[in-house]
């Protein structure tokens, strides 16, 4: 049974952790390289990793969806699809699909006289899935050792600690005033009980000591 609680515990807070880890603004810094438009297959259940910007994107087997090809300080590749999130989740509200694409498209450089631009993201790159994180910004930064302070993060999480202190003072204010004094009550009528089960054994022990003692002189046994 112990071992079971903290299972479940363990894959709770790693889907909670996964869930802030996608769905949470990430930065990159990167060199943009080439931008592309692809028309991707959304007929299987992959679509989860695709955004869902418009009503008909629910039920469309494929779509035209916009690429920023980059590479990475370190040399490695790093693909971001360029969608529009519209109203839908993760609620960014991006409409400016085309606008980044040209940001993009301008920034591109080469490795020779590099241009370094530090991508707003969220999602995840999946080589196995064809899962791409989206970007959701593009700006340009002075060099690969730009440092970019998460400050949505930071307050997100500062603001997601107050409220679980709120709402943990709140449980606490309404366990002292509404549950503990029932489960008060609760013991004092228990303990009422058995005090009143103490006294009526003592009662019977009493009896059959008396009874006992009454046999005995019909053994010639003095009564005690």
């Amino acid at each position: 049974m112990k071992y079971a609680k903290w299972t479940i515990l363990t894959l709770l807070a790693l889907t909670v952790i996964g869930f802030f880890h996608y769905t949470l603004p990430q930065h990159d810094i990167v060199r943009v390289v080439n931008t592309y438009q692809e028309r991707q297959d959304l007929n299987d259940w992959t679509r989860i990793f695709w955004s869902s910007p418009d009503d008909q994107s629910g039920t469309l087997v494929n779509r035209d969806v916009q690429f920023i090809q980059t590479v990475q300080a370190n040399g490695e590749p790093m693909v971001y699809r360029n969608e529009d999130t519209s109203w839908s989740w993760p609620p960014y509200f991006k409409f400016d699909t085309a606008n980044l694409q040209t940001e993009a498209e301008d920034l591109k450089s080469t490795s020779a006289n590099p241009q370094w631009v530090s991508v707003t993201h969220y999602g995840w790159r999946i080589v196995y899935f064809s899962a791409f994180p989206n970007a959701i910004s593009i700006k340009p930064v002075e060099g690969p050792d730009a440092t970019i302070i998460p400050w949505f993060n930071i307050f997100f999480f500062v603001f997601v600690a107050v409220i679980l202190l709120v709402l943990r003072r709140m449980w606490l204010q309404f366990r002292e005033r509404s549950i503990d004094p029932v489960l008060e009550d609760m013991g004092e009528a228990w303990d009422g009980v058995e005090d009143r089960a103490d006294a009526a054994a003592g009662r019977a022990r009493g009896l059959w000591g008396r009874f006992t003692a009454w046999l005995g002189t019909w053994k010639g046994k003095p009564r005690q």
